[in-house]
């Protein structure tokens, strides 16, 4: 004997990954983060293209209206198409994610908005302009939609954070179409058709992003549990949203500010260059209005997100809103960068309700109907401000009355706004019995 013991290995051995697996486990995951990437790329390109289309025709509406010879009444139809565009549009969107895939909805939308800015400026005709803009909207309804669904589905840990991001790309685009479109017109040569159907370049740029996920409907890691979990989340729920009280809340919130938004969007630009502010500082004022909304786009969800009762942000916002319109009545052009300030403020309510959809509801499917509720159901309430703006404009001679009723309409905004702030789900509320 000589006192060793026999070794054995079959208690203690440890299998070491082979080569080739740790070099698969590194692609995967390089390719993961690279999709992680690519997405939020998508996302913000999109946010960056949902409000070019409207806000250039805002800066140029004057320059349109004489070459196209539109009424002041067909004039606030045309700022009211937007609204009625995305309520009927919009709705559709879930549906559609359920059959092609959310990304692939949203890239078919970004197309079709390329497409409607690159034709409509020369179409010749009120009819023909408003089918094409009818187009870019189109797919501006169903990426409205779709935005809060993508973010609850890919990011669940980051909804705050990622609404912020994409809130604040929507308005730097909004604020950027408003600059910089009378400048680019006049360095276009003054031609009002150049300088709309330049920002379809922008709309081309955002489709790119999107390629990779139009044929697919998993998450960003493309694991199966991902895809089953996005196939259940898209399900059509087992319950009513129309009997959530707080459903209702946030679409009226949402289709008020919606009117306050368009209202602006369209024609404040039109309200300066009447009170004696030039066409070029007119536009500028108008990006002031749009711009507040970068900073406090990114910072308005997250401070959401961390308050149990989103009450006293709406009522700030209201409050900032009233002041300005207050301002805008008395002393328009002595006052304007304050105005235009305060107003931009009050435009905040855009992000804060997209932020609300997401923390309304505890799912995906739950996000999706409440998103595309709150959204069809609040761009239809908004969409006679912006016509009875134009029609109380051509009727009373002045602004008078069309400032009135923007300041009047935000106090309901305000009360229900904070009525949809509280603390509760609407799957809660809204589960068949």
């Amino acid at each position: 004997m000589t006192g060793e013991e026999p070794r054995t290995l079959t208690s203690t051995t440890v299998r070491t990954p082979a080569a080739s697996e740790v070099r698969t486990v590194r692609r995967d995951g390089a390719a993961r983060a690279w999709r992680t990437r690519l997405l939020v790329a998508g996302i913000v390109l999109t946010a960056f293209n949902l409000r070019p289309a409207i806000t250039s025709l805002g800066a140029l509406l004057e320059e349109v209206r004489d070459g196209l010879g539109m009424s002041g009444s067909v004039a606030g139809l045309l700022t009211s198409v937007p609204p009625l565009c995305f309520a009927v549009f919009g709705v559709t969107a879930p549906r559609l994610a359920r059959r092609f895939g959310a990304g692939a909805v949203v890239c078919a939308g970004m197309v079709a908005i390329g497409a409607g800015l690159l034709i409509r400026p020369y179409v010749g005709g009120t009819a023909a302009f408003l089918a094409t803009t009818a187009l870019a909207l189109m797919g501006i309804a169903v990426s409205n939609v779709l935005m809060p669904v993508i973010v609850k589905r890919w990011f669940p840990d980051r909804v705050g954070s990622m609404t912020g991001l994409y809130s604040m790309a929507l308005a730097l685009g909004t604020a950027t179409a408003a600059a910089v479109t009378v400048p680019l017109t006049d360095a276009l040569g003054g031609n009002w058709q150049s300088g709309l159907a330049v920002w379809a370049a922008l709309a081309a740029a955002a489709v790119l992003p999107w390629l990779p996920f139009v044929r697919e409907r998993d998450g960003a890691d493309g694991a199966r549990g991902a895809r089953d979990e996005q196939a259940a989340s898209t399900e059509a729920p087992a319950w009513r949203i129309t009997r959530s009280r707080t459903a209702w809340a946030l679409a009226v919130f949402f289709g008020l500010q919606a009117t306050a938004a368009y209202i602006t969007m369209g024609w404040m630009a039109q309200i300066f260059r009447d009170a004696g502010v030039p066409a070029g500082r007119a536009g500028l004022l108008l990006a002031v209005t749009m711009v507040m909304g970068v900073p406090l786009a990114f910072v308005i969800p997250r401070l959401a997100t961390r308050l149990p009762h989103q009450g006293p942000i709406v009522l700030a916002l209201g409050v900032s809103g009233l002041v300005g319109y207050a301002g805008l009545y008395l002393a328009p052009a002595a006052g304007a960068w304050v105005w235009a300030v305060l107003l931009g403020v009050a435009n905040c309510a855009f992000p804060l309700a997209l932020t609300m959809v997401g923390m309304r509801a505890r799912t995906g499917a739950g996000v999706a109907q409440l998103s595309a509720f709150a959204q069809s159901t609040g761009y239809l309430i908004s969409i006679p401000g912006p016509l009875l703006v134009g029609v109380l404009y051509q009727h009373s001679g002045g602004w008078g009355l069309p400032i009135a009723l923007m300041a009047g309409l935000m106090i309901p905004q305000t009360v229900v706004g904070v009525l949809a702030g509280r603390d509760r789900t609407v799957e809660d509320e809204a589960t068949a019995p």
